[in-house]
């Protein structure tokens, strides 16, 4: 019984891992597009974050990446 109680919870995080992985490369584009056409210091940072997340994304850190995706795209004013 613990068996298919592990199984089946490592079965669930298998899969759902892709899905928490594909919010990453979506919010690091919302970066970019919201920080494209400006030059002030917030759009500035923000190139440099956006970075700073296709980093931790590489690296299979998502929870941390979106993280700091969520808190660039707040700097620039995107909900």
């Amino acid at each position: 019984m613990k068996k298919l109680i592990v199984l089946t919870a490592v079965a669930v995080v298998a899969l759902a891992s892709p899905a928490w992985a594909g919010q990453c490369p979506k919010l690091a584009k919302q970066i970019e597009d919201a920080s494209g056409n400006r030059f002030d210091a917030t759009a500035a940072d923000a190139k440099v974050k956006v970075v700073q997340v296709k980093k931790l994304h590489g690296e299979g850190k998502h929870a941390d990446s979106e993280k700091a995706a969520k808190a660039t795209l707040a700097k620039l004013g995107v909900k």
